[in-house]
């Protein structure tokens, strides 16, 4: 076995999935700008071939969302539409879940339930409203009933407003709830949510971030491409073990929660890469928006 032969294998068994379209825009710059050289660097740290990059290059430049100007590693693309596309979190999201941690977000002992019986002529509406309670971070409780342990009742009718079915929306608040026979908070988020899976992805990242963390501080200072697939490789791990997480409060999640440390591992990690910068490099919007996420994690929350 040659000399870094097991530390290649362990990048390969930890990285998380990352599509070649997130690949790009995750190096968006500032100014809108994406460097074909940069990108193909990155692309081949992270497995993807030259072939993969240049199709999705075209696909991008056809769907209308990239111009390009200049030819293959030489090239530079330019964002015209949707920069959505970054693997980039939700400020506001991401604020409350550190604020959580630090525990300056407690929780009142209130349940926030929602129900609603739209017609199957607005399934569309209906399903999108399902989608948004979902991705609230909201549970099931039966057919039609959601519920939540956040303060997320504002953001739900605004949505419902939009649809065009507020009228069929019911909301509650309750500081007794009950299923079944179960009354107790720990017992009911267990019984609501998957919390071990949400915790498996939690301690995904942790090790990851970990990982990563510990060679920016104690080995050489990475390249300029490995910095930035590093970064990448962090946002998807952080995106995957975010997005399915309800931020329910501490007060019902098992302890210890993975998901704490995860997140302080992943903004430390981020805080390195900001010191391994190079001076005046342009950074891609990732670092800016992440950055920007986490901002109460460098002001002490």
């Amino acid at each position: 076995m040659t000399p870094g032969t097991t530390g290649r294998a362990q990048d390969r068994d930890d990285r998380p999935s990352i599509p070649t379209r997130l690949l790009v825009h995750a190096l968006v710059r500032e100014d809108g700008t994406v460097d074909a050289g940069e990108l193909y660097t990155v692309a081949g740290l992270l497995g993807m071939t030259d072939q993969q990059v240049r199709l999705c290059v075209k696909r991008l430049v056809t769907e209308g969302r990239f111009t390009q100007e200049g030819r293959g590693r030489r090239a530079t693309l330019r964002a015209v539409a949707d920069l959505t596309g970054s693997p980039a979190p939700d400020a506001a999201y991401v604020r409350h879940a550190y604020r959580q941690d630090a525990g300056l977000a407690p929780w009142d002992g209130t349940w926030h339930l929602f129900g609603f019986a739209v017609p199957e002529s607005r399934r569309a509406a209906r399903d999108a409203l399902r989608e948004h309670l979902l991705h609230l971070g909201a549970a099931s409780v039966q057919s039609g009933l959601y519920v939540t342990a956040n303060h997320v009742t504002e953001h739900v009718e605004a949505r419902a407003r939009h649809l065009g079915v507020l009228d069929a929306l019911s909301c509650l608040s309750t500081t007794d709830l009950r299923i079944g026979g179960v009354t107790d908070p720990r017992a009911l988020a267990t019984a609501l949510w998957p919390l071990r899976q949400i915790a498996e992805r939690h301690e995904r990242l942790a090790a990851f971030a970990e990982s990563r963390l510990s060679r920016l501080t104690g080995g050489p200072e990475p390249s300029d491409a490995e910095r930035l697939t590093t970064a990448v490789e962090l946002a998807a791990h952080f995106t995957e073990a975010m997005e399915p997480d309800p931020l329910l409060p501490p007060e019902l999640l098992p302890e210890p929660w993975p998901g704490s440390r995860a997140r302080r591992l992943a903004a430390a990690c981020w805080r390195a890469l900001g010191e391994t910068a190079a001076d005046g490099a342009p950074a891609p919007r990732l670092f800016a928006l992440y950055a920007e996420a986490l901002r109460p994690v460098e002001e002490g929350a």
